[in-house]
C-alpha cells in the first residue's frame, strides 16, 4: 500500500498579505493568510505551506504573528519558510507553531545548516525548499536559483538536491521556476531528475492550472503536490483535485 498522496496549499506572504504572480512578478493580492488558511482546512487541505517570499530578499524574519495566528486556526501541519537563516529561527518558529520549517538561501549560502537544523530538532521538521530553472550549462540541466528565482546561486539543482538528503533534509520543496503561475502544469521532467537520486519525499510545486496536471506530477515521483494561485483565486478546489488523483489511482486522504 503506498501513502496516501497529499494535496497541499501554499501561501506566499508578503507584507502580511497572500500574494500571487507569474514567476514571481506582478503580484497581487488574494488575501487574509489567516482567512485562506481556515478555508483551506475546512475544504479537506492535507497541510499547509507559509512562505515568506520577501524575508530573505529583504533580510528579516518570517513574521511570527501571522505564523502564530495561523497555527491557532488550522489543524494540519503547517510548513513556515521565508528568511530562516539560524537553528533560532527555526526554534523560534516551532515556537510559534509551525510544524516544519522550509530552508532555502540560508541554507545555500551555509549547507552545514541543514545537518544543524536536522540534528536538533529531527529530519521530519526540515524541508529543503528548491527554487530550481533549466539551465543548459549544468551536468542535470537545471540550476538553483535565489531570491524568488531572480539569482542563479550556480549550483546544480540535482547535486543539492542529493547533498541536502544526505545532509539531512526530510522533503524537498521542489519549486519549478519556469513553470510558476504559468498554469500549464507541473515541470515533470524536474520531477523525474529529482526522483531519480533522492529517497525522501519531493512535494512538487509550479504550474498547476487544472486538476489533470496534479496526477502526472505523482507519476513523475512527486509524493505531495502543492498549488497555490488556481485554489486562492477558486479555479480549482482541493477536493477536486483528490478527486482526480484517486480517480487516476494514486491514494489520496
Amino acid at each position: 500500500m503506498s501513502l496516501a498522496v497529499r494535496v497541499i496549499a501554499c501561501l506566499d506572504v508578503d507584507g502580511g498579505r497572500v500574494v500571487k504572480g507569474i514567476n514571481f512578478q506582478e503580484l497581487r493580492d488574494a488575501g487574509d493568510p489567516v482567512e485562506l488558511a481556515r478555508a483551506y482546512d475546512a475544504e479537506g487541505a492535507d497541510e499547509l505551506t507559509f512562505l515568506d517570499i520577501s524575508a530573505s530578499h529583504e533580510g528579516r524574519a518570517t513574521t511570527m504573528e501571522i505564523v502564530s495566528r495561523t497555527a491557532e486556526e488550522v489543524f494540519i501541519p503547517l510548513t513556515v519558510g521565508g528568511g530562516v537563516s539560524s537553528i533560532a529561527d527555526v526554534d523560534r518558529l516551532l515556537r510559534a507553531g509551525a510544524d516544519k520549517i522550509a530552508v532555502n538561501t540560508a541554507a545555500i549560502r551555509r549547507p552545514e545548516l541543514v545537518a544543524e537544523i536536522a540534528d536538533r530538532f529531527g529530519n521530519q521538521v526540515l524541508v529543503l525548499s528548491v527554487d530550481a530553472r533549466r539551465a543548459p550549462g549544468t551536468d542535470s540541466g537545471f540550476e538553483v536559483t535565489t531570491h524568488g528565482g531572480r539569482e542563479s546561486a550556480g549550483i546544480d539543482a540535482i547535486a543539492w538536491a542529493v547533498r541536502a538528503a544526505e545532509l539531512g533534509a526530510g522533503e524537498i520543496l521542489l519549486n519549478a521556476m519556469d513553470a510558476d503561475g504559468t498554469q500549464d502544469g507541473f515541470d515533470l521532467e524536474l520531477i523525474r531528475a529529482v526522483r531519480r537520486e533522492v529517497s525522501i519525499p519531493v512535494i512538487a510545486s509550479g504550474g498547476a492550472g487544472a486538476t489533470e496536471h496534479f496526477a502526472p506530477a505523482v507519476d513523475a515521483g512527486a509524493d505531495a503536490v502543492l498549488a497555490a494561485t488556481v485554489f486562492h483565486f477558486g479555479t480549482l478546489r482541493i477536493a477536486d483535485v483528490k478527486q482526480s488523483l484517486s480517480a487516476a489511482g494514486h491514494p489520496v486522504r
